[in-house]
């Protein structure tokens, strides 16, 4: 039972049902078991999970979450195109007056790209070595647009 389930089962209660969220994998690169890590962290604690598959255009990622209504989107980047991508996706997002949906990326983030990512109105950046249990904590408890910064620290969980 991992530890958001434990939880839950401690209070007698399953976890309440929270909002959908869609994983996207964009852009050629083929690694896609971080992604599918998060993706089925988030379907444990309760979210409802749409896990787009590998090789995603901003174009494909965005009708998704539209489709979907999706309040959230989490991005895994490990190309090096985050700027590009996000910048992108936020620009489609905007056209179709879907603006207010909340963004997060994973992946292999310099730390000097991080800046830039919240500057375009990322709400949650995290970088290998962000804890499973500690990215979905931060998740649930925030509410509001500030954006989060989840980077490695040498006593959470090992990036996958």
């Amino acid at each position: 039972m991992n530890t958001v389930q434990q939880r839950a089962h401690r209070a007698g209660h399953a976890p309440a049902p929270r909002a959908r969220v869609v994983i996207a994998k964009p852009g050629l690169d083929g690694h896609d078991r971080g992604a599918k890590v998060i993706a089925r962290a988030l379907r444990d604690a309760g979210y409802e999970v749409i896990y787009t598959g590998l090789h995603q255009t901003p174009e494909q990622i965005v009708a998704t979450v539209i489709a979907e209504d999706a309040p959230l989107l989490g991005l895994s980047v490990l190309s090096g195109a985050h700027l590009t991508i996000v910048e992108r996706v936020l620009q489609l997002l905007a056209e179709e007056d879907a603006g207010d949906v909340r963004i997060l990326v994973g992946g292999i983030i310099p730390d000097a790209d991080i800046a830039a990512l919240e500057a375009l109105g990322v709400h949650a950046v995290f970088t290998p070595g962000a804890g499973i249990g500690g990215t979905v904590d931060r998740l649930l408890t925030t509410t509001d647009t500030t954006a989060i910064t989840e980077t490695t620290d040498p006593a959470l969980e090992p990036a996958c």
